[in-house]
């Protein structure tokens, strides 16, 4: 990694004495986070979250000592600037997830009048939305080019296979966003099994390839026990032990599946083992321990991972599909939130923290746990990081237009779900790339 020369005076013993501060607890932050991932081998941290640390520490610690004098170097180094791209000009060893958001005037590739598609909700040009902006970025990783999506090349790449998407309303965001960028060159037939919106099949009859929407709020077996609850958004049961077979028991014959989860997480549980109560979150039943969102939640990623690698007759390829963050300000979803944020972050004007980097650095630790232990019976994992590029797209959602203004709807503003065409298309050109290394 290149750093630039940051300047002394040396007529100034006091600056080199908080200069050298700044680069001691650099290299200490620098030698922290090498040794934690090696004591840890299986949280497998991603770049942008080591950046993230390295340039908060360096920050904080030359804001410290720019205030002293004017003759000294006014920040730290610029972690994932243009400057730094220069670096790695190769695709060998790239990490495609850690980047940033660059103009890209030919998109979008399709809109909401050639594309079917597009679920009502995320379909913001219709109801009104009067920027465009939002849908003509691209996403520039650090080193490196990401090809721009090729619906021929993935047709190909999908011949006589299957692909199924198992998740909430996100995961059918996504599966639609991948519907709208194949429709240049074919719509698919619907081959359901049943009349459930939830549940669909859809085939690109050309190629013989299946794409199939699995729907499950929280991955394993659930159940609403109150459709309001003290956040009024309802109070669920999660039976941390059992299986979800909605799904598990139809993805056998799947060459690639993507799971994801994680908004549903933000309501009110009830947690259940051996068909008994063990806890809650949050204080719900009187004697019953809080046990805390994050609890719930990985507990559940474990379970659903243990039902794919007890699959006999499942040889495909697992893709977990990470966090994606909803950007509500200003309040919560249901207390005034919204998000009318017109442009994408950069890198360094936001941080993954909270509830996002807790659910986030879950998702990695049982992912690695999950891939050792499916590798012992030859079946493959990976992880489709989306999660950098999401925060960084406060700009990508519906807010007020996924709907008309007089209609009764429960997320009036939308900053959860994504706009068609928008940000969310980008996972098509992640997904692309990684089946193209599966080769």
């Amino acid at each position: 990694m290149k750093l630039q020369a940051i300047e002394f005076s040396y007529g100034r013993s006091q600056i080199l004495h908080k200069s050298s501060k700044v680069f001691l607890l650099a290299t200490l932050t620098l030698i922290l986070l090498t040794i934690i991932p090696l004591c840890y081998p299986s949280l497998g941290y991603p770049t942008f979250i080591l950046k993230t640390a390295i340039s908060s520490a360096a920050a904080a610690a030359s804001s410290s000592s720019s205030s002293s004098s004017s003759s000294s170097s006014s920040s730290s180094s610029s972690y994932g600037t243009e400057k730094d791209d220069s670096i790695r000009s190769s695709n060998e060893n790239c990490d495609i997830f850690t980047g940033e958001w660059v103009p890209n005037p030919r998109a979008p590739y399709y809109t909401n009048k050639t594309c079917w598609a597009i679920h009502e909700h995320q379909n913001c040009m219709k109801y009104g939305r009067p920027d465009t902006e939002f849908m003509k970025w691209r996403w520039k990783p650090d080193g490196c080019e990401l090809p721009v999506f090729n619906p021929v090349q993935f047709l190909e790449l999908v011949r006589d296979k299957s692909l199924a998407f198992v998740g909430d309303s996100v995961g059918r965001n996504q599966m639609q966003s991948l519907m709208c960028l194949l429709s240049i060159v074919e719509y698919p037939v619907d081959n359901s099994y049943t009349q459930d919106d939830y549940f669909r099949r859809w085939k690109y009859t050309t190629y013989n390839f299946t794409m199939a929407a699995f729907w499950t709020t929280h991955l394993i077996k659930s159940q609403e026990i109150d459709p309001i609850g003290p956040t009024n958004n309802g109070v669920f049961a999660l039976y941390l032990d059992e299986f979800d077979e909605s799904w598990t028991s139809k993805i056998e014959g799947f060459d690639y599946v993507i799971i994801s989860l994680g908004h549903w997480f933000f309501r009110s549980l009830v947690f259940y083992e051996n068909a008994k109560i063990i806890g809650c979150h949050p204080r719900l039943l009187k004697n019953v321990p809080d046990l805390g969102r994050y609890f719930g939640f990985r507990r559940a990623l474990r379970t659903a991972f243990k039902a794919i690698n007890s699959l006999k007759n499942y040889n495909g390829i697992t893709i977990l599909r990470t966090f994606a963050p909803s950007h509500f300000e200003n309040g919560t979803w249901n207390k005034g939130g919204n998000c009318l944020r017109t442009r994408p972050f950069r890198s360094n004007e936001t941080t993954l923290n909270g509830a996002n980097l807790e659910l986030y650095m879950t998702q990695l630790e049982e992912f690695r746990v999950a891939e050792r232990e499916g590798r012992k019976r030859g079946l493959r994992y990976r992880l489709l990081d989306t999660t950098q590029a999401m925060l960084l797209r406060p700009d990508g959602h519906p807010s007020r237009y996924g709907h008309w203004p007089h209609e009764n709807v429960t997320l009036y503003n939308d900053c959860v779900h994504w706009c068609l065409p928008g940000p969310i298309d980008t996972w098509s050109d992640f997904l692309f790339q990684m089946l193209k290394m599966e080769g």
